[in-house]
């Protein structure tokens, strides 16, 4: 009877969040701009970009920022070199364009130890940047031609001081093995899933979420909430705990960006322990939100898995709990499915839903582990030892 009531408690608000969520991402209205930009009124944008050690991938990102359909001359890229040591600055400087400039922490920091070098990174390109609107993306994606022009046009009709917008997973090649295949589809699943509850949450503003991919927001806001001020010993949270701290000082112009031309690509994990140490890194920051919603909504997934898990133990050794067990995970992979449909619609990634059953056990085994290490242990980052 105890193992009964635990589920129902447990079960009967989770089945309620998620499909409170599904509402909620069915609601935001695909953005479509309703007047043409008069290059005249076009603001500058400046692109932030902090990279470490990028050879392979920071190429590809910047052309395809030159790719933009808004103007050159409205646009300034400016990367940040976090102590690289390949060809990362060597490949920036050869695109040989009057808009692009590198900028070296190390002369910002000398040897000093930091414990978050990203935040550090943006805040020095912060200094130079000429543009009223700030974007952020990482130096392993790719935006869409039209990622800026759409921003803008969002910008410009809505007034928002922070805009949050979609990020997704490349597709996995088709040459990787079996094994490296099925790591990239779950993690494509699970960063849908989140991907859709941060449009969820933020249009509702039932809670904040984002992801520092695919960020905009004012140059002047940033300076009025202090910028990293309060976080910037916090290793992670570039992009979420500074929303956060707009968020407090601007409630109503928080704002997510619904469009398929500013999605940006970017690449899943190749192996397992670099995977793990990125969902322990995000995991980290959970107890630093100000936006205490979140952190109830973490903390009860949590132990929703956690239940989850210790019903599946239970079922080996009671016939009861066995069925309850199947009861709560059908129900579970149900209600999931039911949410994450249309935001893998609206990434056209529909087929990947052929993997999320047998991803299920995965899937609950990596949110404990994640979750308690990054609230207890210790991760590689970048080449770096992070507590």
């Amino acid at each position: 009877m105890t193992f009964l009531l635990v589920t129902l408690f447990l079960l009967i608000p989770y089945v309620a969040l998620i499909l409170y969520y599904r509402r909620s991402w069915a609601s935001i209205k695909d953005f479509e701009p309703t007047e043409n930009l008069n290059e005249n009124e076009m603001p500058f944008v400046s692109i932030i970009i902090a990279a470490r050690n990028e050879e392979f991938n920071i190429g590809k990102c910047i052309q395809s920022i030159i790719n933009q359909t808004y103007p050159q001359s409205h646009i300034e890229i400016i990367v940040t070199d976090d102590h690289s040591t390949d060809k990362t600055v060597s490949i920036i400087n050869s695109f040989l364009k009057e808009n692009i400039r590198v900028i070296n922490l190390q002369n910002f920091t000398g040897d000093k130890i930091l414990n978050s070098y990203k935040k550090k990174s943006i805040e020095t390109a912060l200094q130079f940047a000429k543009g009223d609107l700030i974007a952020t993306t990482d130096a392993d994606c790719i935006v869409p031609k039209k990622w800026i022009e759409t921003i803008v046009s969002f910008y410009k009709e809505k007034s928002p001081a922070f805009i949050a917008a979609p990020v997704v997973f490349e597709n996995p090649n088709k040459n990787d093995r079996l094994w490296i295949r099925f790591l990239k589809i779950f993690q494509s699943l699970d960063f849908m899933t989140l991907q859709g509850i941060t449009g969820a949450s933020v249009e509702k503003k039932f809670h904040n979420m984002c992801n520092g991919a695919n960020l905009a927001y004012e140059k002047k806001v940033f300076y009025e909430v202090n910028g990293f001020e309060g976080i910037d010993e916090i290793a992670s949270g570039d992009d979420m705990l500074l929303m956060h701290k707009i968020a407090k000082a601007h409630p109503e112009k928080i704002m997510f960006l619904k469009s398929r031309d500013v999605i940006v690509q970017t690449q899943p994990e190749g192996n397992v322990r670099n995977f793990m140490n990125q969902r322990i890194r995000w995991a980290s920051k959970a107890d630093k939100y100000t936006d205490k919603k979140i952190t109830g909504v973490l903390l009860f997934i949590y132990l929703f898995n956690a239940w989850t898990l210790i019903l599946a133990i239970s079922s080996f050794f009671f016939t009861n709990e066995f069925y309850l067990f199947l009861i709560t995970v059908f129900i579970k992979i149900a209600v999931e499915l039911l949410f994450l449909y249309p935001v893998a619609k609206f990434f056209g990634k529909q087929k990947l839903l052929w993997w999320f059953v047998p991803a299920q056990p995965f899937h609950i085994l990596y949110t404990l582990i994640a979750g308690w290490l990054g609230k207890f242990g210790n991760y590689q980052w970048k080449g770096r030892k992070v507590k």
